[in-house]
C-alpha cells in the first residue's frame, strides 16, 4: 500500500511540475487576493480528477484526445486574452473611478475550480493516476498519493504567487499571465 502511494505521489508530482495546470494556479494566486481560495479551489478540482481518474483507470485515456484539447486550447486562450486586455483597460481609466470590488472568498474558489477543473480533463497526471490505479492492487492508495502531490504542487504554486504579487508591479504580472495563458493555449491547440 505505501508502495503504491509513494509511487503514485512520486510520478504525479514530478509531472505536474512543469504543467500548464501548475502555471495556471500560479497565475491565479497572482490575480486573486484570497490565496487560500485559489489553492481550496484547485485542490478540489484536482481531487475530483484523481476520484474520477482511480474510478476509470484504463477507461480515461480511450476519450477522445483532440475535442479535449481543442476545449482546454481555446479556454487558456480566451482567458489570456481577457487577463491581457483587463490589465490595458485599467490603465487607461480615470484614476477618480469607482475600484473594482474585491472577488469573494466563493468566487474565487468557483474560478479556480473551474478553471483548474477543465485544463485537467484528460491531462498528463489525470492519465498517469489512471494508468497507476489500473494497474494496482489498491488503486486508493494511488488516488491519495496522487492527490497529495497535486495539492502540494498547488500549494507551491500559491507560495510563489503570493511572493510574486509583493515584489512585482501587479499590472505587468497579469500582462505577463494572459501572454502565457494565450501560449499555453496556442500550444495545445497545435
Amino acid at each position: 500500500m505505501i508502495a503504491d502511494l509513494l509511487t503514485a505521489f512520486g510520478v504525479v508530482f514530478l509531472a505536474e511540475l512543469p504543467d500548464k495546470t501548475m502555471f495556471a494556479t500560479l497565475l491565479l494566486s497572482t490575480r486573486f487576493t484570497h490565496k487560500s481560495a485559489v489553492w481550496c479551489g484547485v485542490t478540489t478540482a484536482y481531487t475530483f480528477h484523481v476520484v474520477v481518474a482511480t474510478l476509470l483507470g484504463g477507461l480515461l485515456a480511450r476519450f477522445p484526445e483532440d475535442p479535449v484539447r481543442y476545449g482546454v486550447g481555446v479556454l487558456f486562450v480566451a482567458v489570456g486574452t481577457y487577463l491581457a486586455w483587463e490589465s490595458w483597460r485599467k490603465d487607461d481609466s480615470h484614476h477618480d473611478a469607482v475600484p473594482e470590488p474585491p472577488r469573494s472568498w466563493g468566487s474565487v474558489y468557483a474560478v479556480s475550480v473551474a478553471t483548474v477543473g477543465l485544463a485537467e480533463f484528460a491531462d498528463i497526471t489525470q492519465l498517469a493516476t489512471a494508468s497507476l490505479s489500473a494497474t494496482s492492487d489498491r488503486p486508493w492508495a494511488v488516488a491519495v498519493g496522487a492527490a497529495s502531490a497535486l495539492a502540494l504542487v498547488s500549494g507551491l504554486a500559491v507560495l510563489v504567487g503570493s511572493a510574486l504579487t509583493r515584489r512585482l508591479n501587479l499590472k505587468l504580472i497579469q500582462r505577463v499571465a494572459g501572454v502565457f495563458f494565450v501560449l499555453i493555449g496556442v500550444a495545445t491547440l497545435i
